[in-house]
């Protein structure tokens, strides 16, 4: 059974979904969700320790994750992308093009935008942190607002 847990942010509720191969979601929502039912205890442990991983996040006390992550259900060019998106640093950005180029596909900006737009596990995969090739902020699932204080909480605007 997924665990589920909710923590409080700076920019919204964020829900934590884990399974025992690990996050499988992080997504915003308007309430604080807590587990009503059964859940194995590996998927606890996973979902609370990135509920904790995030809370040090936006507290500064953390710039990078150690999560382990379940894409299993994605397209597997969404995977490669998501991937990619890992690698972009704290505090820095990268643009849909430098990532497409980073998959070996340097045409696929479009594919690399619609993999983001489509990440289940915000912020630990950092899409906020991919920008539009002009240096705009381009789009971002969780709202611009949110992208725009995340970057700026990592010093990257």
């Amino acid at each position: 059974m997924n665990a589920i847990t909710s923590i409080s942010t700076p920019i919204g509720n964020l829900t934590v979904e884990a399974n025992t191969e690990g996050v499988r979601r992080i997504f915003f929502s308007e309430e604080l969700i807590e587990q009503t039912g059964p859940a194995d205890t590996s998927a606890k442990a996973i979902a609370s320790n990135a509920a904790n991983q995030l809370t040090d996040y936006f507290s500064g006390k953390r710039h990078t994750f150690n999560l382990p992550l379940d894409l299993s259900e994605l397209p597997p060019y969404h995977r490669t992308v998501l991937k990619e998106v890992i690698n972009v640093p704290f505090g820095k950005t990268a643009s849909y093009g430098d990532v497409a180029n980073q998959t070996g596909n340097p045409n696929a900006a479009r594919a690399v935008g619609n993999a983001n737009a489509n990440n289940p596990i915000s912020i630990v995969i950092p899409c906020h942190r991919v920008i539009a090739g002009n240096g705009g902020l381009g789009g971002y699932g969780g709202r611009l607002d949110r992208k725009e204080f995340l970057l700026r909480h990592e010093n990257a605007l």
